[in-house]
């Protein structure tokens, strides 16, 4: 299944047409709508469209726009009247830096794109598929049968695993993975707070939650120095992303900066392999709820490799397999939230945005609207067969988001997160065990909260 979009067809209008776009009510004082989006944020967001395409939220003392529609959130990511900025990013700053293709806008964007992009090529990712099959298999034979398998740092372990060896050429061993997995935790925790409950000056007080909080912070960063300095001691320079980050140019012709090379480093490993291993989580859930498709997804592989281990070479003929990971993302997807700017005065489905408004939008409440989607909530990966994807409007399906903010590495993450779900399923079923708790645990991203599941193998 591929998920492809074009520009709808703008409708110019007069100044003077423009509305305001209604004020969702429930707001309280101060804190405004965001208690709502701390309580409960994904049941917040997914009642949005009933009140409006464009809806005016507070969060504290600013007004939001949030747009609640695939059509317009499409708009919105294609057009120049709005760049990557809100409250979302200015969270991640502290995290992503401001000189990352994550956050960078305008020509420093296209300059990254075009450095980082040849990684990602359809014809560079087999180069990968000898690590993604290793560390798949290594994953399935470090699981011992009728152990409980803690799916949270095992997740990450992969997933880190996986980037730092394609694409950082690193021997990174799991302590590294650990440090990563929980210090991710802490800072998107952290994070998700600060955008929704914008109290500026009391999150620089030394309360636990701050001091524990910006400690996870600082060993994120420590790994990353960690991580560029041994390339550079090394002397090594192999035909790897890194490489291609230490020989960058900038707009004059002069080697880009460290900060930037820090800050390039930060978005490679982190916000991917945050997706990554919330994705991978949410796929472990799948395959232990749904064993009917686990049970397909394991004929599938058995028929495509005859009974040897899968491999990558293997991916493109898993189609339902591929198809129960799009579900999945379709309905847990990792990123839930994301916010755009205005840069101009402008519009979008008929309704006045200022300039300088922040507009909010959630992948996970237009992925699973009503709207948009025959059952909407239940689990059906054939709804990705050739013909019924034509029945899913356009935008309402956007994992990896659309037009220059499209993520790059869209293909690396579905082969891995394909191959992944093929290598478990065809070794074991799989069972939640006692003190599992598979509820969301919202933050920056979405993931299972405290998922533990017992591998049984296959007869």
């Amino acid at each position: 299944m591929t998920v492809e979009s074009v520009r709808p067809e703008a409708q110019p209008r007069e100044a003077s047409e423009l509305r305001e776009p209604p004020l969702a009510g429930g707001g309280v004082p101060l804190l405004g709508h965001g208690w709502k989006l701390v309580r409960d944020p994904l049941a917040f967001m997914a009642a949005l469209r009933e009140h409006g395409d464009v809806v005016r939220l507070k969060l504290g003392p600013k007004t939001v726009y949030a747009v609640t529609t695939p059509e317009l959130t499409g708009a919105m990511a294609l057009s120049t009247d709005f760049k990557i900025d809100g409250p979302l990013w200015e969270s991640l700053e502290g995290l992503l830096g401001k000189e990352g293709v994550a956050t960078a806008n305008g020509t420093r964007h296209r300059r990254q794109r075009r450095t980082i992009q040849p990684a990602f090529r359809l014809d560079a990712i087999p180069a990968y598929g000898p690590i993604m099959e290793e560390e798949a298999h290594a994953l399935t034979e470090r699981w011992k049968p009728g152990e409980t398998v803690d799916c949270t740092s095992e997740s990450f372990r992969i997933a880190v695993r996986i980037a730092a060896r394609c694409l950082l050429r690193g021997e990174y061993m799991d302590e590294r993975a650990e440090r990563l997995c929980n210090a991710l935790a802490t800072v998107f925790r952290g994070m998700y707070r600060r955008m929704v409950v914008p109290l500026g000056p009391l999150y620089k007080l030394p309360l636990p939650p701050n001091r524990e909080f910006n400690r996870a912070l600082a060993d994120l960063h420590l790994l990353v120095d960690e991580i560029v300095a041994e390339r550079r001691a090394s002397g090594q320079r192999p035909d790897d992303l890194l490489t291609a980050l230490l020989e960058a140019k900038d707009e004059n012709g002069d080697p880009i900066g460290e900060q930037e090379i820090h800050d390039q480093v930060v978005a490679i490993v982190t916000p991917g392999s945050e997706t990554v291993a919330s994705t991978i989580m949410w796929l472990l859930h799948v395959l232990a709820e749904h064993p009917e498709h686990a049970d397909k997804v394991c004929a599938e592989v058995e028929s495509v490799t005859g009974g040897r281990p899968v491999a990558f070479a293997d991916v493109r003929s898993l189609r339902h397999t591929n198809n129960v990971v799009v579900e999945a993302m379709r309905l847990r997807p990792a990123v839930w939230i994301l916010t755009r700017r205005a840069v101009v005065d402008t519009s979008l489905g008929g309704y006045r945005i200022p300039a300088g408004a922040d507009i909010v939008y959630s992948p996970y409440a237009i992925q699973r609207d009503r709207k948009s989607y025959a059952d909407n909530l239940d689990f059906d990966p054939d709804r990705w067969l050739p013909e019924r994807v034509k029945d899913v409007p356009k935008y309402a399906m956007s994992p990896f988001s659309v037009g220059n903010r499209k993520c790059p590495s869209d293909h690396f993450s579905m082969a891995q997160l394909t191959l992944i779900t093929a290598a478990l399923a065809t070794k074991y079923r799989f069972e939640q065990v006692s003190g599992s708790q598979d509820a969301t645990r919202v933050g920056i991203t979405l993931r299972p909260n405290k998922l533990l599941l017992r591998p049984v193998p296959r007869d």
